[in-house]
């Protein structure tokens, strides 16, 4: 099992829009960056955790978890040219963009917000530190663990 943090901005799609879904599940699409595409396609597995993190709001902060529920598959909307995520260039044949489903699992108590998490020694290697700006990033065991802990 591996670990990730996915980032969403809360007007967009906020964990509790997640929790709303039927089955408390939804597609995670829109992708369009090729780092966070490749962890999506080629390393985000059913049954991975996933933090799920508010982004570019007030207080930017992990909110709660999922779990991956599908993994990878070609994302529709690079086909439907009345997408803001269409792409001219993918086909059915060659998809350029994939999504995964995830399932909502809980809501912190304690949002954690990004200010604590530099502030932590804990996680100071965290990708979210590191590299800000992916909003698909690997999540060590004991990162999951020290932010799941902080939330509840």
């Amino acid at each position: 099992m591996n670990y990730w943090l996915f980032k969403s901005e809360p007007d967009e799609y906020s964990l509790a829009d997640l929790k709303g879904e039927p089955g408390k599940t939804g597609r995670w699409d829109g992708i369009r960056n090729y780092q966070a595409r490749n962890f999506l396609r080629d390393a985000v597995r059913e049954g991975d955790g996933v933090l799920f993190y508010h982004s570019a709001c007030k207080v930017p902060a992990v909110v709660g978890t999922a779990q991956v529920v599908r993994a990878a598959y070609a994302d529709p909307a690079q086909f439907d040219p009345e997408s803001k995520y269409f792409d001219p260039k993918a086909s059915p044949e060659n998809p350029r963009w994939f999504c995964v489903d995830i399932q909502w699992q809980s809501e912190f108590a304690h949002p954690v917000p990004l200010k604590q998490i530099k502030q932590d020694p804990e996680l100071a290697e965290m990708v979210l530190v590191k590299q800000g700006r992916l909003s698909i990033q690997p999540v060590t065991a004991e990162e999951w663990r020290t932010l799941s802990r902080l939330g509840n």
